[in-house]
This record gives C-alpha cells, sequence and structure tokens, in this order.
C-alpha cells in the first residue's frame, strides 16, 4: 500500500530538465544458430482446457507519480541516492530525480543562482560552512529530525545549526586534518611544535629528511599550528555564537604562530612557499617527517607506500572540522517531501552505512561510528578540540586576507605582526563595509602591482577607477608572461565576473610576450574587460 502524504505544500512547479544522455555504441546482431530437436515433442495427455470466462478487467496501468523530488548530489553519493528510487516511488508514488553535479563544492554556486528563479533542486548536499551565506539569502530552509537527532554525532549538529537556533542540515560526514607521521623516521611523535622542529633538525644534519614538514596551504592547513600558540579567527559572544566584530587574525597568540612559520622557514625547516601537491610529495617520499592532512589524501598516502601512522596535533593545536550533509532548497514546492525523504530515507543506518563505506570520512551517524574499524578514520576521531569551521557570512570575508599575511610573513617579504595586522584590518573593512562598491581585477599579477599577493579582491592597488562614460579602468605595469584575472566586487568573491560576463565564469588570459602596461577597462553594464597592452 502506498502511504499518502498530506498535501499541505503548493503546487509543484514544473521546471524544464534538459538531460543529455549517451546511448551505448551500436553492435552486430548476433547470428542466429538453428538447433534441432534432439526428439518431436510429446503429445498432450489431454486437451487443453478452456478458459470458464474472459478477464473480466485489464492489468492496472503503473500510476503516474504524483510529485518530482529532485536532489542535487556528487559523484560519490548520486548512484547510492539513485538505489532508493525504486522503493521511494512505491511508497510515496513520487519520482526521485539525482543529478550528478560532480564535487561537492560544484554545488554551492549553481545553487545559489538556480533557487531564486525556481530551478534549483529540492534537496542538495553541502558543507556547513555554506549556512551564513544561503540562511541570510532565505535559500534553506530549517530541518526537523525529532527523535533522531539523538543518533547523530552531537558536534555535527552543532556545526549545522545557525545563530538563529534553527538546525538547516542533516549531517552524514565529518573531516578534520589529522597529524601524520612517518614511523620510520619517527618512533614516537613530538608532543610540542617545538619538538617537531628540532627532530626535523636532526633528521637534516643525518641526510634522512629535507625539512621537518612543508605548508600544503594558508590559514586552514596550519590551523592545528596557529591555535596551538593561541591564535583564532572569531570570538564568541555570550551566547556562544561567532561574533564577526571579534577578529583575531591580528591577536598575540596568532601572529606567534605566524611567527614560528616564519622562523622555521628562514631556518630552512620548512619551505617558505605553501604548496598542496609539494608537501604531500615530500611526505610520500619520505623526505619530510610529518605531514597535517585530512582524510581525502588517504587514498594518495596509502597508495605511495610510506609507513606513517595519524595522531593527534603537539601542543594539542585544533584545527578546523568540517560536516557535510543533506539541506533542502527553501524555494522548493516539496520541502514536506523532501523532509521526509530526509528523516524515513537518509537518517536511516543503512543508508548512513553506505555513505561511510563510500566517502572514507568519519561518519556524523553515531550507529555507523560505532562500527567504524579504519585506524586512520578512528585517529582523526580522537581529535575531539576539533572545531566546526564559522558558518557565518564574515568567515568568507576571511581567506583571502589571512592566507596571503601567513605568504607574506613565511616568505620574508613583511614581519609576522604588520602581515597580520594589515590581513586583520582587511577583514574589518570588508565586514564593515568598507569595501563596498570597490570593482577589482583580482588575478596572478597582483603581486607586481604592490598588492600582498595573488587573486586578492580587496587590494586597492589594482582597484578601477570609474570614468566619466561610466566604464572602469586600470593600468598597470607587467612584466612578460602568462596570467589569470576576473573581476569581484566590494572587496570579496561573493560577486565577481568572469571572461563570459557571467557570474563565476571562467578566468581571463592575457599573454605578454614582452614587458608592457597594460590597460583594463571594465564596462559595468555587460560585465566584460578588454586589456589594451602598449
Amino acid at each position: 500500500m502506498k502511504k499518502k502524504l498530506v498535501p499541505i505544500w503548493g503546487p509543484a512547479v514544473a521546471l524544464s530538465l534538459v538531460l543529455s544522455a549517451c546511448g551505448p555504441a551500436a553492435t552486430t546482431a548476433p547470428t542466429a544458430v538453428a538447433v534441432e530437436p534432439t526428439a518431436a515433442p510429446a503429445e498432450p495427455t489431454a486437451a487443453p482446457v478452456e478458459p470458464t470466462a474472459a478477464p473480466t478487467e485489464a492489468p492496472a496501468a503503473e500510476a503516474t507519480p504524483s510529485a518530482t523530488l529532485k536532489i542535487w548530489a556528487d559523484d560519490t553519493r548520486t548512484p547510492i541516492l539513485l538505489a532508493l528510487a525504486e522503493d521511494f516511488k512505491a511508497q510515496y508514488n513520487v519520482e526521485l530525480v539525482v543529478e550528478d553535479l560532480g564535487r561537492v563544492q560544484d554545488i554551492r554556486t549553481p545553487m545559489i543562482t538556480a533557487a531564486p528563479a525556481g530551478e534549483g533542486p529540492d534537496i542538495f548536499i553541502g558543507v556547513h560552512d555554506w549556512l551564513g551565506a544561503l540562511v541570510e539569502s532565505g535559500l534553506v530552509a530549517p530541518v526537523d529530525l525529532g527523535s533522531k537527532a539523538s543518533e547523530f554525532v552531537p558536534m555535527s549538529l552543532e556545526a549545522f545549526t545557525y545563530t538563529d537556533g534553527n538546525l538547516y542540515g542533516v549531517p552524514y560526514a565529518t573531516e578534520n586534518l589529522g597529524f601524520f607521521y612517518n614511523t620510520e623516521l619517527v618512533e614516537t611523535p613530538p608532543a610540542t611544535w617545538a619538538e617537531v622542529l628540532e627532530i626535523g633538525k636532526q633528521l637534516q644534519s643525518e641526510g634522512k629528511a629535507q625539512y621537518a614538514f612543508a605548508m600544503a596551504g594558508g590559514g586552514y592547513e596550519n590551523l592545528p599550528i596557529l591555535t596551538a600558540f593561541g591564535g583564532y579567527i572569531f570570538g564568541k559572544d555570550d551566547q556562544g555564537a561567532w561574533n564577526p566584530n571579534d577578529v583575531g587574525l591580528d591577536s598575540p597568540g596568532m601572529i606567534a604562530g605566524v611567527q614560528y612559520l616564519a622562523d622555521a622557514a628562514a631556518d630552512g625547516l620548512i619551505p617558505n612557499t605553501a604548496d598542496y601537491e609539494t608537501a604531500h610529495s615530500l611526505f610520500e617520499t619520505g623526505q619530510v617527517p610529518f605531514l597535517l592532512a585530512g582524510p581525502w589524501a588517504l587514498d594518495r598516502i596509502r597508495a605511495s607506500g610510506v609507513p606513517y601512522k595519524v595522531t593527534t596535533f603537539p601542543d594539542n593545536g585544533a584545527p578546523f572540522s568540517g560536516v557535510q550533509g543533506f539541506m533542502i532548497n527553501a524555494f522548493s514546492p516539496n520541502v514536506l517531501l523532501a523532509q521526509t525523504f530526509l528523516t524515513e530515507y537518509v537518517a536511516t543506518e543503512a543508508f548512513m552505512q553506505q555513505i561511510y563505506e563510500t566517502g572514507l570520512r568519519p561518519s556524523a551517524f553515531v550507529p555507523v561510528l560505532e562500527k567504524t574499524t579504519d585506524p586512520d578514520l578512528l585517529a582523526m576521531g580522537q581529535i575531539t578540540n576539533a572545531m566546526p569551521m564559522p558558518n557565518i557570512p564574515a568567515m568568507g570575508s576571511v581567506w583571502t586576507a589571512w592566507n596571503n599575511g601567513i605568504a607574506l610573513a613565511t616568505a620574508g617579504t613583511q614581519d609576522s605582526e604588520s602581515a597580520m595586522t594589515d590581513a586583520a584590518n582587511q577583514v574589518r573593512a570588508l565586514i564593515q563595509g568598507a569595501l563596498a562598491g570597490m570593482v577589482n581585477l583580482p588575478g596572478s599579477y597582483q603581486d607586481q602591482t604592490g598588492c600582498g599577493g595573488q587573486w586578492d579582491p580587496a587590494c586597492e592597488a589594482t582597484a578601477l577607477t570609474e570614468g566619466d562614460d561610466g566604464l572602469y579602468t586600470l593600468t598597470v605595469d607587467l612584466t612578460a608572461g602568462d596570467y589569470e584575472y576576473k573581476v569581484a566586487l566590494d572587496g570579496a568573491w561573493t560577486v565577481n565576473y568572469g571572461s563570459d560576463g557571467a557570474q563565476d565564469g571562467p578566468n581571463y588570459t592575457l599573454s605578454l610576450t614582452a614587458d608592457g602596461s597594460v590597460t583594463f577597462t571594465y564596462d559595468p553594464e555587460t560585465h566584460l574587460v578588454e586589456a589594451e597592452v602598449k
């Protein structure tokens, strides 16, 4: 018997869905082979019985689905969700459509642009730190887990709970960095970050290692070092909510943590630049004893054959934790139906077990987490001081300035205090709206213009100036080479335009065969940029 839902939602909006399907290649029909029977068929022993009456009614035709529930997922979770379609249709007479958008991070931008136009999904996969932009824009609906809430890891629910007290997602996985060490080079993991450098220096002197470790990135990747020195990004208010008015990038602890990295680079114990591929390759080839990495890197680390273990961070350093989950589009005409699907199909042990087995992430569902046997995931799960990444909109103003401050200090371009003070002030200006109205041209050329780094949408040196004709221009002197850039508004990446004039479009490219002066002209009507080289 089909279950019935009380139809309290509005009528479904008819959406135009274009599916691109690739048909199988043509094949040659098999040649039929006649097989002679080994014996003549036996005669029937009795005359066939005539039916007593003709059928009175035709077989029931398959019911037309009463609604369609669309989900946007990544390539890993799509097959698992598709396997639920037949049962969901049988139970609710609702067709389940699952669209694979590639990676989880590729879902956010289409969701933000499509949902208000009524072209988005009913349910989508995302990460908890998207909530700031989604909730403030009214794009995501609250979720009620009822009694099932007790089956989830408390931290995962905390991550999907916004400052208004509402839960906005059904979490399925958590992730945070772990401290990897090479067991052939290091018998006992270090207890302090000072000891990390001491071990690295000793291995260098013995010719067994090139560095102590390498930076795989900026603030996110180095947070366990920065927090160990007392650094923080945002403080919290009396209710425990993130406080965007308390920016900690220039706090004494943050400056001390960045100084640790700068000193290590100056002493040749770490490279003075950050690069994910370099950091991982050095560890996987046994050239560094330590690596700060997450579960997403386990496949490649294991494949390398390097002997390793994972443990907690020295000096109790705290990494960010990220939580992935299912969210409901507030513009969906099927909010109640989406809620039902999440509570009755997603929030189940069978489904969460499949998600865990394919995702290589610690489960956010307690019954599954308790059965985990993967030693690496268990070790990362023991890092209990991992803190959910701030899910407020102000976090979007942090990344570029924070990363650039660390890069400038470790490269020796600025002292740590100046670099982080500048970074903090840039973040404060963004949060306070001081850069509202700025039209910028961030790109890979900015370090030649006086900016602290590249791809900085708030650098005043690359801000365009409005002319009497309404067009915006910028002239810079560049050396020969290949460059990329795009337009960003208001000192942030929230609104940006690419080479096709579309928001979040592809980067512009520029190739200079010789040094020259380049004038960029931006048209705010078409959002296109022209570059003139002299």
